[in-house]
């Protein structure tokens, strides 16, 4: 039997809100950022176009453990990846 995957979700039509990404250690995931005042997770993959994830209502301690996690990559599949979120286009290579 085929497997059959869900498409892709949509690049948000909004304007995206500017989140300070820092480049992490991990084969899955190449930076991450944090808002405090939106309590908005941003990521980005090393896979991909390079799109950016908003991850709303995260918590700042949430966000204090996945930075600070042994594996990144495995606490974001365990407590991050099933939350809903907001998928912006990557950011214009800047020369």
């Amino acid at each position: 039997m085929e497997k059959k995957f869900p498409e892709p979700q949509a690049f948000s039509d909004r304007p995206r809100p500017q989140i300070e990404l820092q480049p992490v250690v991990s084969n899955q995931i190449a930076a991450i950022g944090y808002a405090a005042d939106s309590k908005t997770l941003a990521v980005t993959f090393t896979r991909g176009t390079g799109a950016i994830y908003h991850y709303p209502d995260v918590s700042a301690e949430v966000f204090e453990a996945f930075k600070t996690a042994e594996s990144i990559g495995s606490y974001f599949g365990k407590h991050i990846k099933t939350l809903p979120f907001e998928k912006f286009a990557a950011e214009p290579a800047t020369a």
